[in-house]
């Protein structure tokens, strides 16, 4: 054979496993997008929360929980917008956005808080063992958090799988934590840094990572588990007031974050199913 039709052939193959990786990757997503509802643009998760746990782990990929304050962020933050839009499962967090979809679109969608996804993930990786667990955590009392929490329940986490993120601006490349990741090759990826950046890094990291591990972003709620924030009751999750007992633990730090919140019944009433579009610069 010719070189130059060895050479053809050669990036000919190449395409063809590229193009046929790249297929598998968006059945998978697919599939687990199956199952949904679509709010703002966003297709939102409507089987319940052990089924979300089980297709993540199965298909890898990134899962997002966004918050009531998130979605005055889809016309304020191109590199947001995306990620979100790019996620694997997205599991519908927001009380406010359930409540307010029921009330002025009267259809109903399936409420899977954070910090409820969490409890069910830990508990199957406690109970099955499944794979090395990584945690992505935003400050170093987070990480110590984390490591006593783990001690006192016997899971494995260990200090070289914890890692303190810095504070990312409008990008969240991270080429430390994208190598570090590499070398470990956990099969679970917990990004615990707080809604805006978590959405972003966890894109960020599904698309550049060499293997697809189960990443999950869930923000606060890993710092309810283990103790750096305040904790919240089962009942106050269970019935949408979760972020009462954080606004009045924390009042100086939410109560500014509730006129982003009030954006969400306008957003709902307007675009109902629909993206909104980017704010006019």
């Amino acid at each position: 054979m010719l070189l130059e039709d060895q050479t053809a052939l050669a990036g000919s193959t190449d395409g063809f496993f590229t193009l046929e990786i790249r297929r598998s990757m968006l059945d998978a997503r697919c599939s687990l997008m199956a199952s949904s509802v679509q709010i703002l643009g966003i297709r939102f998760f409507t089987g319940d929360v052990d089924e979300a746990v089980a297709l993540i782990f199965q298909r890898g990929g990134f899962l997002v929980a966004p918050s009531g304050t998130c979605f005055a962020r889809l016309r304020e933050d191109e590199m947001y917008r995306r990620a979100v839009l790019a996620a694997d499962l997205v599991i519908a967090d927001s009380g406010l956005m359930v409540i307010l979809w029921r009330l002025l679109r009267r259809k109903s969608v399936q409420r899977i808080s954070g910090l409820k996804y969490l409890k069910h993930l830990l508990a199957k990786l406690k109970r099955e063992g499944t794979g090395e667990v990584f945690g992505v955590v935003p400050s170093e009392r987070a990480r110590q958090k984390l490591i006593d929490w783990s001690r006192r329940e016997a899971f494995s986490i260990s200090m070289e799988n914890c890692y303190v993120a810095p504070r990312y601006g409008l990008e969240t490349e991270d080429r430390n934590l994208l190598a570090l990741i590499e070398q470990r090759r956990p099969a679970q990826v917990i990004v615990a840094i707080g809604s805006g950046a978590q959405e972003k890094l966890g894109h960020y990291l599904r698309e550049n990572l060499s293997y697809r591990p189960a990443i999950h972003c869930i923000g606060a709620a890993l710092g309810f588990i283990t103790g750096d924030q305040p904790a919240i009751p089962d009942w106050a999750d269970r019935f949408y007031l979760g972020w009462f007992c954080r606004l009045f633990a924390q009042p100086r730090i939410f109560i500014p974050r509730l006129s982003r919140a009030s954006e969400l019944p306008w957003l709902i009433w307007k675009y109902g199913e629909k993206l909104p579009p980017m704010r006019m610069k």
